[in-house]
């Protein structure tokens, strides 16, 4: 049973080589999808203009480090608040220019160390899903 009406798509620059990134990508994406409408979009280039009343969440080492509390504070925030659709940004092996991380509404940064975008969605897809069973009471997060 999904708990949030808010919409997620998560957009990246190429899909997963390395087959452990694709399968951890896959089963923490068909996990979330139970909690959430999550979306997961593979592009050649991420858009240059954000679509009216999306917000964007830039993945970048340089974004603010969040405590897993610290994150699902901010979803309990936006889903509660006038946000309706999250757009998560992932760069390629170039990362982001400075234009994509000036009209991102949050810079998230999931490591201080630079992750391979492959592993980045993973990260991603698993802080996501661990916020969602802690807001649902599951016994995921210890």
């Amino acid at each position: 049973m999904r708990m949030s009406v808010m919409k997620w798509n998560m957009l990246t620059v190429g899909k997963p080589a390395l087959e452990y990134a694709r399968l951890g990508a896959e089963e923490y994406l068909r996990r979330l999808q139970r909690q959430t409408d999550f979306t997961w979009s593979v592009v050649k280039a991420l858009p240059a203009a954000k679509p009216a009343g999306h917000f964007w969440l830039v993945l970048d080492e340089r974004g603010a480090q969040l405590t897993t509390a610290a994150f699902r504070q901010k979803v309990d925030g936006w889903e509660m608040g006038a946000v309706k659709h999250i757009t998560v940004l992932i760069g390629g092996s170039d990362g982001h220019d400075d234009a994509t991380r000036a009209r991102a509404d949050m810079v998230l940064g999931l490591s201080t160390l630079t992750l391979q975008h492959e592993l980045a969605v993973v990260v991603f897809l698993e802080a996501l899903y661990r916020v969602y069973t802690l807001k649902r009471g599951e016994p995921y997060h210890r």
